[in-house]
């Protein structure tokens, strides 16, 4: 995107996605930088005459950060001070940084550097010398950034840049900030000349420097048996884990021990304000599981064979007493109901109870036991799963989950949105972000155990009076929400603006599809419940993906907030942040709200 283009009115734009190891934040700045209006911009500079122009080429800041575009910071001898206030992250990968410049009258230039680090880095070199003149013509110098190789550390560089122009004999001084990850050369030579790093980060090591080995030969051999036995050893866990996938009991013996880990519980370690390149510190997840999914999986399945899956935990229908509707569609209702206790009867005890009408066709029972079944058997404090279901013969089946007193959370931040003046459950930008946090964890739990929700949204969470979140299957929510899913052509309905590219167009589904998701639920929750891309066609969401395009940035949500956002909307499943990152970056974001609040 040129500088100065126009964007859609209400979209954000990207242009190409960031490199490894570049958050979004950066992005973020670099689309106001770019344009005319970004900056403070001061000196005596031109109309007519151009002077002194110090650049990153269009070339130089797609490379580093994946935009057509160029960034100036100095153009026509006017100093743009926003630009060169912004501490750029230098990917990983990256060991010189390019720079163009040239200036009609003569300029004296001076160059220095100074790192933070010395043992991680050693001090930049530079292919031109360190003082002299600046060309008149248009040239680029170099700067290397040499790693010493030592330790693991991010260090923060800088490059001086003092300019004098011979006719006014006065210096002005030009401070280029960069960071850049510097990783021990000894850890990675002994596996691998050229290996990567815990964040996928692509480390070149010289060959010449890793031990040799007493024969060649033995060397290939042995690495050819490891790469059969690993390859082997792949074949077997997939096969066991669809055959895991099949069950629909998802019981388990052990509790996490890290289930009960969330807001009431924030790291003492966590005292940074957020930041561009924040979480470094988070604990890597592996890579996510896929999953596709065929079309229509689910009314494969027929009503004996749900029924038989969930027999275990069927109760009476004697114990439920139905008392007020809480939310009702085309064929299918929630309630609030009461339980009975079966040893005490005197005991009772409020559930959701969601269940089907008369009209309801036989695949939509099937669909409404089988998607309820989703979380069986996880407990986790911020997950709602089922407790008990109604199955007797003759009887509309019911579904029973523990009660939330202030019910959907969709529904409740539309009753928010409504009376926020004057509204007794107004809730504050601390506390959505606080609901955040804990649908985060709740996700975080699931992709541990590599379970995807695949439908993550306002309307699959509920929430009580403590606004305690907790995340639920989707099991009628397309009767219940009928204008938050879509259908393509394909007789199934999706929801589309919650989904990613990858979902939306190959119907593959990840945990990085769900962090797309919960992207869209952040928005939601910052908005007060209101949807997504609503302007746009849904036949059209791949294209406006595809082209770079996401939904702009709510009324009074901060920057750091949205940039949180904009990272789980890469289009590359790999450069979205995992859940236990997207914790503690929430968690750090509240922990500043509550210290200005």
């Amino acid at each position: 995107m040129l500088p100065g283009a126009p964007d859609p009115p209400g979209w954000w734009i990207w242009g190409r996605q960031p490199g490894p190891g570049l958050w979004c934040p950066s992005l973020l700045f670099f689309l106001v930088a770019l344009s005319p209006a970004a900056g403070s911009y001061s000196g005596p500079g031109t109309a007519n005459e151009p002077g002194l122009n110090v650049y990153m080429s269009e070339e130089e800041v797609r490379r580093l950060i994946g935009l057509d575009a160029e960034l100036y910071y100095v153009r026509n001898d006017v100093i743009n001070h926003y630009a060169l206030s912004f501490n750029l992250l230098v990917p990983g990968e990256t060991s010189s940084l390019h720079f163009s410049w040239h200036a009609k009258s003569k300029v004296e230039y001076k160059l220095g550097f100074q790192v933070d680090k010395p043992l991680a880095m050693e001090i930049p070199q530079t292919n031109i010398s360190m003082q002299g003149v600046v060309p008149n013509s248009l040239s680029v110098f170099r700067v290397d950034l040499l790693c010493s190789g030592r330790m693991d550390s991010e260090v923060v560089l800088v490059m001086q840049l003092n300019i004098t122009i011979s006719s006014a004999k006065n210096i002005t001084v030009l401070n280029f900030k960069r960071r850049k990850m510097c990783y021990r050369k000894i850890e990675q030579e002994a596996r691998d000349p050229i290996s990567f790093d815990r964040n996928n980060t692509r480390i070149h090591f010289d060959p010449v420097n890793v031990a040799p080995t007493t024969s060649t030969r033995v060397f290939y051999i042995s690495v050819g048996v490891c790469c059969a036995v690993i390859f082997l050893v792949a074949i077997i866990l997939a096969v066991l884990h669809l055959h895991s996938m099949k069950r629909v009991d998802l019981d388990e013996s052990l509790s996490d021990s890290s289930s009960s880990q969330g807001l009431s519980q924030p790291s003492t370690q966590t005292t940074q304000y957020l930041r561009a390149d924040t979480p470094n510190n988070a604990t890597p997840v592996t890579s996510y599981p896929t999953l596709r999914i065929e079309k229509n999986d689910l009314k494969s399945v027929t009503l004996l064979e749900a029924k038989a899956k969930v027999k275990d935990i069927a109760i009476s229908r004697e114990r439920v007493t139905l008392k007020d509707v809480l939310h009702e569609g085309t064929f299918g209702r929630i309630f609030h109901g009461i339980l009975v206790d079966e040893k005490d009867p005197s005991k009772e005890k409020p559930v959701f109870v969601k269940t089907v009408k008369d009209q309801a066709s036989e695949v939509q029972v099937t669909m409404m036991l089988t998607e309820s079944c989703k979380l069986r058997g996880l407990h986790h404090r911020n997950l709602l799963p089922i407790s008990h279901v109604c199955i007797e013969e003759g009887e509309r089946p019911m579904v029973l989950l523990p009660f939330m007193n202030w019910g959907n959370l969709k529904l409740f931040l539309r009753q928010c949105k409504l009376v926020e003046a004057n509204n007794p459950q107004a809730i504050s930008q601390q506390d959505l972000v606080h609901m955040a946090i804990q649908i985060a964890c709740g996700m975080s739990y699931l992709a541990r155990r590599e379970v995807i929700h695949k439908d993550l949204a306002a309307r699959n969470c509920v929430i009580d009076e403590s606004l305690q979140v907790k995340i639920t299957d989707n099991a009628l929510s397309r009767d219940l929400f009928p204008m938050d899913y879509h259908c393509l052509g394909d007789n199934e309905n999706r929801p589309v603006r919650w989904m990613a590219l990858e979902s939306l167009v190959n119907k593959e589904f990840s945990s990085a599809g769900d962090v797309w998701a919960f992207g869209v639920t952040l928005w939601e929750l910052m908005t007060l419940g209101q949807t997504p891309y609503v302007d746009i066609d849904p036949f059209e969401m791949a294209a406006y993906l595809k082209d770079g395009y996401r939904i702009a940035q709510p009324i009074n949500c901060p920057d750091e907030l949205f940039a949180v956002m904009a990272c789980c909307w890469a289009l590359d499943p790999e450069e979205r942040p995992k859940f236990q990152q997207l914790v503690q970056c929430l968690t750090e974001f509240h922990s500043a709200l509550g210290a200005y609040v």
